[in-house]
C-alpha cells in the first residue's frame, strides 16, 4: 500500500514515477525499501495513464445517515411495557408447569 501512496504522491507532485524517485519517497517515509517491489511497481505502471486510472476508479457510495426515529409517545410506552410484562409472566408460568 505504501508503494501505491508513493506513486500517487509523485504523480501529484508532477514528478516522474521511476525507481529512483519511488525509492526516495519510500525511504523519506521511514520505510525500508524493497527493491523487488519498487521494480514491480514501476514495471506495472509502464504505459498506464495514472490520471485516467484515478478517474475510472470506482468510488464507493456513501449512504446518507437516516433520520432518527421519533420518540414513542408516553401512552405507547406504557402499552408496550404491559405487553412485555404479560409475555414474561406467561413464559414464567409455562416454565413453572415443567417443575410442578
Amino acid at each position: 500500500m505504501e508503494y501505491v501512496h508513493a506513486v500517487l504522491l509523485l504523480h501529484s507532485a508532477k514528478q516522474p514515477v521511476n525507481e529512483e524517485n519511488l525509492k526516495k519517497v519510500i525511504a523519506a517515509a521511514g520505510l525500508q525499501v524493497d527493491e523487488a517491489r519498487v521494480k514491480a511497481m514501476v514495471a506495472a505502471l509502464e504505459g498506464v495513464n495514472i490520471d485516467e486510472a484515478i478517474k475510472s476508479a470506482a468510488v464507493p457510495a456513501v449512504a446518507a445517515p437516516s433520520a432518527p426515529a421519533a420518540p414513542a409517545k408516553p401512552e405507547e410506552k406504557k402499552k408496550e411495557e404491559k405487553v412485555e410484562e404479560k409475555k414474561e409472566e406467561e413464559a414464567l408460568a409455562g416454565l413453572g408447569a415443567l417443575f410442578g
